[in-house]
């Protein structure tokens, strides 16, 4: 009795030490799922005990002279039994061939009713209580996570936008600061509203170089250098030719006062982007 009530402290002691060191590696506080789990796990253990002992002392009451005793794991993983074969012979025999009664395995027993117990804490825990979250909660709360963290990096990453990814942003506010820009750096050429000065009109219908933002964001890039248009690549981060682009991009059909004569071909979305001519070299941005 003694050395099963070591065995059943030294198991415990053993899930327990390793549900800390777990904790310990992760660096993250035990959930309260968790918890609750070895809570459940050191009691089940705890029961296991008592009907261990409980079991002991009915097996003393009942010991026959001449049965053999049999330790608790023969009983658990039924390598032996305690009856004799002639006691688990069943009446029906087959050209003389007979059938052993043995019951079902302790340890099958074991696994499925822990699998019922588990079935009702799953159920309790995720359905009814929510103490911890489901896959899909769990996807779209890390989803954003991973959303937060890659626009943190591409603040941080701005080149990394370039005239083949790059997508027209819809929103004022988001475009903003490349209304800033326009006007601190393109303003003394296009005009403060875009109407066009030394540089082409950027408010109506018509385009030298392409009027997508992909081609915008090309021009601005790479510059006109026949026309004096600088490249502002080495200047401006990929982002910020972005918010430009879409911020001319806005521009069209706003009919400001005293615009530029139209200059290059009408663009339409979705259309191709022109060829680049020697008349459109020999041209200002659009």
């Amino acid at each position: 009795m003694q050395l099963m009530n070591k065995k059943y402290s030294i198991l415990a002691a053993l899930f327990l030490l390793g549900n800390l060191v777990n904790a310990e590696a992760t660096s993250e506080p035990l959930s309260l799922s968790t918890i609750l789990i070895v809570v459940n796990v050191v009691l089940l253990l705890f029961l296991f005990f008592l009907l261990a002992i409980l079991s002991n002392a009915i097996k003393g009451l009942k010991s026959e002279p001449g049965r053999p005793q049999l330790s608790w794991w023969d009983r658990f993983a039924a390598v032996k039994s305690e009856k004799t074969e002639e006691e688990l012979r069943l009446d029906e025999d087959f050209d003389g061939i007979s059938e052993l009664d043995n019951p079902t395995p302790p340890w099958f027993n074991f696994i499925f009713y822990s699998t019922i117990i588990f079935a009702v804490i799953y159920l309790f825990n995720y359905h009814y209580f929510r103490i911890s979250k489901l896959q899909d909660d769990e996807y779209k709360e890390q989803v954003a996570v991973a959303e937060e963290a890659k626009q943190a990096y591409l603040k941080t990453t701005g080149n990394l936008i370039d005239e083949n990814n790059v997508t027209l942003l819809t929103d004022a506010k988001a475009f903003e600061p490349g209304v800033v820009i326009f006007k601190e750096k393109c303003a003394v050429c296009h005009g403060e509203l875009g109407e066009g000065k030394v540089g082409p009109n950027l408010t109506d219908e018509f385009w030298i170089h392409g009027g997508s933002v992909n081609d915008i964001f090309k021009t601005i890039k790479y510059g006109v250098p026949a026309k004096g248009m600088v490249p502002w690549q080495n200047s401006l981060t990929g982002k910020q030719i972005q918010e430009v682009a879409s911020y001319i991009k806005s521009l069209k059909g706003t009919n400001p006062p005293n615009p530029k004569e139209a200059q290059g071909d009408k663009y339409e979305e979705g259309g191709a982007a022109p060829a680049d001519t020697a008349s459109a070299k020999a041209t200002a941005l659009n």
